[in-house]
């Protein structure tokens, strides 16, 4: 089996499992305690929050252990929001945050407060004008994640930071994907993390919160990790955290180069391999063990299972695997197709013969997908002027196979409209027309659902 997906989670790094089992032995008193058992625990979660800050690049008592990534997100952004209150309560997030902030960005506009989203370009990546361009008189804090956990894009974090410094506004970052593979650069303010993305266990999360920043936890008071996280730490687990960070550190440079091999023979072989496939995210600006794709005509909840038939664990950001078929929030930030996405993000170890299986695997795949699903064949020379498609009722992918069969009929020059109530077809059907270069006139409410026009344009 290939595991290709520590995008999400990592397995447990031999580190950890080693440090983990030594430390349950050691480390299980209480660290608030003058007994010899709690001068014990004290020390080992000493060693371990100065090893992870030295990874994170700031100061021991800059730095606490919060129950997991997403708990160390809400902590920070409700922190730094409540301290700067009397300034104002404009939160600035990119359109491609990892969940745990746009949740918190929504529940922070829920009790009043106002958000800005910035977008973002078709790589997935932000343009630091578009976050000074975002900042107003009542700004209280600004959130950039290093690195984007879908595409891989990695976005410019230092120069983000800047401007928000000469505005003096605090910038939160969530670092959880890049941290493995560096320290985050630039004059960031407060930062988060989470240890099972890079072979720690589960339920431990890092929060620096830089000294001068203004900062109130929000909750009931608690006297552990300097009051910003409440409950008995677990020293076991933070132990293996930190260890387990140090060691993917020391073997980043070697293993990240090795693996930016890998994934650029996937996004370099795989359009070539298979019809009408579009890579996504920045090609050069990436994190080295990630890439994505999407490929046309394909449900990608039948896409998955097949990789994991075929014995690949892969994950998507394609709505056809959602219970609730929306749209990859990321995805439709980008402008790029969402169905049948696949996300692989390879584990450090990863042998060129897995990847070369799966390059071998996945063509078989896709056209199994294709040949179900009804997909189209290219090519078609119609004279009609216009065509309406009915794909009322359809979920993704059926609109754009519509589309795709129905381009065919009509000459160049002439337009398709595609009746559709699928939330998808508002991303895939402009993302098809860029994909397959034809013109995306627009969309239009209709009795049923929306009618959206694409002209031929070869």
């Amino acid at each position: 089996m290939s595991y290709f997906d520590v995008a999400s989670s990592a397995p447990l790094h031999p580190v950890a499992r080693q440090a983990l089992q030594a430390s349950l032995d050691e480390g299980w008193a209480d660290p608030a305690r003058l007994y010899r058992e709690g001068r014990r625990a004290r020390l080992l979660l000493d060693a371990a929050r100065e090893a992870a800050a030295d990874a994170v690049g700031c100061r021991p008592d800059e730095l606490v252990f919060t129950t997991s990534g997403t708990r160390a997100v809400h902590a920070g952004m409700a922190g730094a929001l409540a301290a700067r209150r009397r300034v104002g309560d404009h939160l600035i997030v990119s359109a491609v945050e990892h969940s745990s902030v746009l949740h918190s960005a929504e529940y922070h506009e829920r009790g009043g407060g106002t958000v800005t989203e910035v977008p973002v370009d078709r790589g997935g990546a932000v343009a630091p004008d578009g976050y000074a361009a975002a900042l107003r008189e009542g700004t209280a804090l600004a959130c950039l994640q290093s690195a984007n956990h879908e595409v891989g894009t990695e976005q410019p974090v230092a120069e983000v930071a800047e401007v928000c410094r000469a505005a003096g506004v605090p910038l939160l970052v969530d670092a959880a994907q890049s941290l493995p593979w560096g320290p985050v650069d630039g004059a960031w303010s407060l930062l988060t993390a989470s240890a099972h993305k890079w072979g720690g266990p589960a339920g431990v999360g890092l929060l620096a919160v830089r000294k001068g920043v203004r900062f109130a936890a929000q909750g009931p008071a608690d006297e552990r990790e300097s009051g910003r996280a409440a409950g008995f730490e677990n020293i076991p687990a933070v132990v293996a955290a930190a260890a387990s960070l140090r060691a993917v550190r020391a073997e980043a440079a070697a293993e990240g180069a090795r693996l930016r091999e890998l994934t650029e023979r996937i996004r370099a072989r795989v359009p070539a391999l298979v019809p009408d496939v579009e890579v996504v995210g920045d090609p050069v600006r990436r994190l080295p063990h990630l890439v994505t794709f999407s490929c046309l005509y394909v449900d990608g909840e039948t896409l998955l299972h097949e990789l994991d038939r075929a014995d690949f664990s892969v994950s998507s950001g394609s709505s056809c695997t959602s219970s609730t078929l929306t749209p990859s929030h990321v995805l439709k930030a980008m402008g790029v197709l969402s169905e049948g996405n696949v996300r692989i993000s390879l584990p450090s170890g990863t042998a060129a013969a897995e990847v070369e299986r799966f390059l071998d695997v996945l063509p078989g795949v896709v056209r199994g997908v294709r040949e179900t699903l009804g997909a189209p064949v290219a090519g078609g020379s119609g004279a009609e002027e216009a065509v309406t498609v009915d794909a009322l009722g359809m979920a993704c992918p059926q609109p754009v196979i519509e589309l795709a069969r129905a381009i065919g009929r009509v000459r160049v020059g002439g337009t398709v409209t595609v009746l559709a109530d699928d939330e998808v077809a508002a991303v895939d059907i402009p993302a098809w027309c860029w994909t397959r270069q034809q013109e995306y006139v627009g969309e239009r409410p209709a009795d049923q659902g929306v009618a959206y026009v694409v002209r031929r344009s070869s």
